[in-house]
């Protein structure tokens, strides 16, 4: 193929992929945007972590905190989930690991009404704690990165 025709395919190749490609938006954190509000996606966040068998530990709404101190908070909710199946393998690479465990994901309004859900890359806690190596952290991405994809994909 010509090159005046590579990139063109690649760039359209890339944009139909953007959608299901966690973005890196703060060091270490993932995200994927939501095409539904945050309340659904979050909703659909703890049934997809429920379906997989990970247990949900707390359901943080932070913009209802927010109106509890008479502040104002975009839509912004926190999930907090886990296994010791997937955990512990980890934390035994290096036990300081637990300080990032169990797993967190957050659902999040932007000011322009954009939704955005976003989680801890796996290999950035690795490399936190000294243990890029660490086997499990392949299994935990593929993992994040499924229940991501399943989330904000449309119905």
């Amino acid at each position: 193929m010509p090159a005046s025709k590579v990139l063109p395919a690649l760039v359209t190749a890339i944009a139909l992929a953007a959608p299901t490609l966690p973005l890196q938006a703060a060091e270490g954190l993932l995200v994927v945007q939501s095409p539904y509000d945050a309340t659904a996606t979050m909703d659909r966040l703890e049934a997809e972590v429920e379906r997989r068998g990970l247990t949900v530990f707390a359901r943080i709404d932070h913009a209802a905190g927010a109106v509890d101190v008479d502040l104002e908070l975009r839509p912004t909710q926190l999930l907090i989930f886990g296994n010791p199946k997937g955990g512990t393998p980890f934390m035994q690479c290096a036990q300081s690991v637990g300080i990032d465990l169990p797993l967190k994901a957050l659902v999040w309004e932007d000011a322009a009404g954009d939704v955005h859900l976003g989680w801890n890359d796996p290999a950035y806690i690795a490399a936190r704690h000294g243990v890029p190596d660490c086997p499990p952290v392949g299994r935990i991405q593929g993992a994040l990165r499924g229940i991501a994809e399943a989330v904000v994909a449309r119905q």
